[in-house]
């Protein structure tokens, strides 16, 4: 069965006009014209009609698109594939938390393209347990994620950010410019991702206190828009809000005395892994890139 001549049935049942097909494709109308009739004569089915001006496909045709539709992606699909694995010589596969994804990698990949310019990369999320997972079956080159432990990796400290308390405009407590761990357990709290070493810590700063905690997400951009929506403040990483707080919707509210939290974030890879891209994600972690 010929490629083109289902493309262009597909093309004429979508723009509805052969000459609206024909310009599409780049062909005449009569061009068109005969690879629809070729298409019919192989199903041994007519696949439109026309009714006055207009094209109108005919119950078979109907039949026929979804399985005509599926045929052009599956084909575009391999195409591209092909052409990629002939393009590319390599491809690194990065294992990673979300919010490293959306916040980290969009500085560092640009300037690993710079070095690497043939290397395709691919980049996989999930949580800290299941990347280790990934790392050690070998399904991604490298993984960088919360602190995880394991005797076949080796861990290197990749960025280190405070946590810090955040609120919306207009919150009490940015009246004083700073509260009292006391005074912040008064107020409805959203903590973020209930049961990571983070959370721990920060539960231990309410110790002997009841904190009024009206919810528990494991999304840094829920646990965002709640805050803006009112529903809550939150302790986050400073770098998951850089934005919100240039664009002035969130504010962060000191705390006294004043307490030293941050989030930890690894760089993991199987002992004894060598290669020109994990040396190059080894010297970010340095501050040598």
């Amino acid at each position: 069965m010929n490629i083109e001549n289902i493309e262009a049935f597909v093309y004429v049942h979508h723009l509805g006009s052969f000459n609206k097909a024909a310009q599409a494709l780049f062909l005449t109308q009569p061009s068109v014209s005969a690879r629809i009739q070729a298409l019919e004569r192989e199903l041994g089915s007519q696949l439109f009609f026309r009714e006055g001006k207009h094209i109108l496909i005919t119950e078979n045709g109907k039949q026929f698109l979804p399985y005509a539709q599926l045929i052009l992606t599956t084909y575009q699909e391999i195409k591209i594939k092909l052409q990629q694995n002939l393009a590319v010589s390599y491809e690194l596969k990065i294992g990673c938390a979300i919010s490293v994804s959306n916040y980290l990698l969009p500085d560092i990949l640009p300037l690993f393209s710079e070095k690497f310019p043939d290397v395709k990369i691919k980049i996989m999320t999930g949580h800290s347990n299941v990347i280790l997972e990934k790392v050690l079956n070998k399904e991604v080159d490298l993984g960088i994620v919360r602190t995880v432990t394991h005797p076949n990796i080796d861990n290197v400290l990749f960025h280190k950010d405070p946590i810090g308390l955040f609120v919306p405009l207009g919150h009490p407590l940015l009246e004083k410019g700073s509260a009292a761990i006391n005074e912040i357990s008064q107020f409805p709290l959203i903590f973020f991702d209930y049961g990571s070493m983070d959370w721990l810590m920060i539960t231990r700063l309410f110790e002997n206190m009841n904190p009024n905690i009206v919810m528990e997400v494991d999304s840094m951009e829920a646990a965002k828009k709640l805050i803006l929506k009112g529903m809550g403040i939150s302790f986050l990483p400073e770098h998951c809000v850089r934005n919100e707080i240039e664009n002035g919707l969130l504010s962060r509210v000191e705390i006294t005395p004043e307490v030293d939290i941050s989030i930890r974030i690894d760089l993991i890879y199987l002992k004894g892994s060598s290669s020109p891209f994990l040396n190059f994600f080894q010297q970010i972690s340095f501050g040598k890139i």
